[in-house]
């Protein structure tokens, strides 16, 4: 099964701000709650330690991931793959007509292993406001 999940946030910076935040590896790692640790592997690679709450995995699994397309400062696009699931994330910079920048997120989570395509269903919208939360928190980045 498929999970699929698209949010719009506008907010109330530059978007080069807005850009340098979403287009952070670590800072997009950092904003999930099953992320419990980030290693930078490469220029464009990582590896993201994540626990999933669900019965068929005991322990924390490793999500290598890589930004597959990035185009400064309006695109930026990754791939995260592990046994249990595969995740696609594209995030787009709209800079609107009232200088407000409007971020575009959309995922895709293709589950591997039973209960996971549960999880991500039931909580993709919890993690979408963990990262509007974390970009809230951001210096020069503020919601409305």
């Amino acid at each position: 099964m498929t999970v699929r999940a698209t949010r719009e946030f506008l907010l109330d910076a530059e978007p080069t701000a807005v850009w340098a935040f979403i287009s952070d590896p670590e800072e997009r790692a950092g904003a999930i709650s099953v992320v419990d640790d980030f290693e930078e592997t490469g220029e464009n690679t990582a590896v993201w330690h994540v626990a999933l709450p669900i019965p068929m995995v005991s322990s924390t699994m490793q999500v290598e991931t890589e930004d597959v397309q990035i185009d400064p400062p309006e695109y930026v696009e990754f791939v995260g793959k592990s046994r249990a699931f595969r995740v696609t994330g594209e995030h787009t910079i709209e800079e609107t007509d009232n200088g407000m920048t409007r971020l575009v997120n959309q995922f895709v989570v293709d589950g591997r292993l039973p209960g996971v395509e549960t999880f991500f269903e039931r909580e993709l919208d919890g993690e979408m406001a963990n990262l509007e939360a974390a970009m809230r928190d951001e210096d020069g980045v503020e919601m409305r």
